[in-house]
């Protein structure tokens, strides 16, 4: 009993993380701290040069 127990288990382990991997990611990809703030120092130089070549 306990030797079928512990091999059902480990296939029903192994089936959770197959069926983990190709299920679709919700999370958003991580974007370190640095990247942020670049990216934010873009975009505020984009939105202040805009209105002036207009």
């Amino acid at each position: 009993m306990n030797r079928q127990k512990k091999i059902k288990q480990l296939l029903k382990a192994h089936a959770k993380k197959a069926s983990a991997k190709l299920a679709p990611k919700n999370k958003p990809k991580y974007i370190s701290k640095a990247d942020r703030l670049k990216l934010a120092a873009e975009s505020s130089e984009e939105s202040a040069t805009t209105p002036e070549t207009e």
